[in-house]
């Protein structure tokens, strides 16, 4: 009785609309799950880089601090930084009008700006996906639903028993489409919800530290941090 119930059962019975919309759906839950273990490892990830930026303020070099940062390659921090760098040797190194036009703390503000922007876009990066399953995967499992039940009725009107034990397999089985749709749409809207808080703790640690980088490359120290010797070294000009 119970190999004729169930998904298996579904799966079998089902037309080519009904395997379709079953297809979709694990596509869609592989496609959250996929973002969420991703996206996840990324926060925790980034959450390690940014409690090493004290490590920056006391080493005893720009360079040294960079490296304090960790590696380079995918390293909001280290590209936070290494944008403030290049900003201020650029303003040093360029001509006198660029000074009339524009000072140098408005030229690290923008490129340290920039910097976070390309970094906030990364993080949000899959995020889409996650919201367009949550909020798509029940209509598709209530289409499929729909579908099946209208399968099933027909079924049943071409055998025409109408008994209970006819009507309550068939359609149960339909109704399982909706709860698969229920199954996929839940984990995405609450791996959105937490991705989108661990994103956003990650930022305020990004703007955290571009806030110090612009006092740093701007005035040659971090905001309250004051000028103790061998704490931070003024950069050296370009």
């Amino acid at each position: 009785m119970e190999s004729q119930l169930g998904l298996i059962a579904l799966w079998a019975q089902g037309d080519w609309v009904t395997k379709s919309v079953a297809v979709l759906l694990l596509v869609m839950s592989l496609a959250t799950w996929t973002v969420i273990l991703i996206k996840a490892l990324d926060i925790l990830k980034f959450k390690g880089l940014g409690q090493r930026t004290e490590s920056f303020w006391h080493s005893e070099d720009f360079a040294t601090g960079v490296e304090q940062l960790g590696q380079a390659q995918g390293n909001p921090f280290v590209q936070l930084a290494h944008a403030g760098r290049e900003a201020t040797a650029h303003h040093r190194n360029t001509k006198t009008q660029l000074h009339d036009t524009l000072d140098v703390s408005d030229w690290i503000s923008r490129s340290l700006r920039n910097s976070i922007d390309d970094s906030t876009a990364r993080l949000q990066a899959g995020l889409a996906v996650l919201a367009s399953v949550g909020s798509t995967a029940p209509f598709v499992g209530l289409f499929g639903t729909v579908w099946g039940i209208y399968h099933a009725l027909m079924g049943i009107g071409a055998s025409g028993s109408a008994s209970i034990d006819k009507v309550a397999g068939p359609i149960g089985e339909a109704l399982i489409m909706t709860a698969l749709g229920l199954a996929v749409a839940i984990p995405a809207v609450l791996g959105y919800n937490a991705l989108v808080r661990g994103n956003k703790s990650i930022l305020t640690k990004l703007n955290r530290f571009a806030h110090d980088l612009h006092a740093y490359f701007v005035t040659g120290a971090r905001v309250g941090s004051g000028h103790v010797e061998g704490k931070v070294i003024a950069m050296k000009k370009a």
